[in-house]
């Protein structure tokens, strides 16, 4: 499912949901816990988990370069927003019958040309993320991504 776009006071929020049918405790440990992080999103690294910490983006471009992002938010099993860009990105868990409902919600103070190529990447992280809950990895699918990409171009210029 595409995220949705909302109009919000200083910009915009994107949300995405995805039903799980994991356990809360199996996906924050795919959010949280740095050696399955980096099957689904491998330019982050958590340095100190825990609200005021920080989770490093990693410019995965051999020179080593990263950059520190304060952790915002932090409820054990609940709750991890951190700092991105000039805005944030936060990810809820609930539980739910049959698994648990994670949102993840990115804060876009401009729309730009960026906007859906980030977009994109979330949603194809989020297919990875999936698919590691599901006992598999998958290498970073470009061909997805542009898919998703030409959809989310569609979805920032409405």
């Amino acid at each position: 499912m595409l995220a949705v776009i909302e109009k919000v006071e200083g910009g915009n929020i994107a949300r995405f949901e995805r039903l799980l049918k994991h356990s809360v405790e199996q996906v924050w440990a795919v959010l949280t816990e740095n050696d399955k992080l980096e099957k689904w999103m491998s330019n982050l690294e958590i340095e100190e988990l825990r609200k005021e910490g920080t989770i490093k983006f990693n410019m995965n471009d051999g020179t080593g370069s990263s950059i520190d992002m304060k952790i915002r938010d932090f409820q054990e099993h609940s709750v991890l927003e951190f700092e991105w860009g000039d805005g944030w990105v936060r990810f809820e868990l609930s539980p739910k019958t049959e698994g648990c409902l994670l949102v993840l919600k990115e804060s876009i103070r401009t729309i730009s040309d960026h906007t859906s190529k980030d977009l994109a990447g979330w949603h194809v992280c989020l297919d990875m993320l999936s698919t590691l809950l599901n006992g598999h990895y998958m290498d970073f699918p470009k061909g997805e991504w542009e898919k998703w990409h030409e959809k989310y171009i569609i979805v920032v210029n409405q």
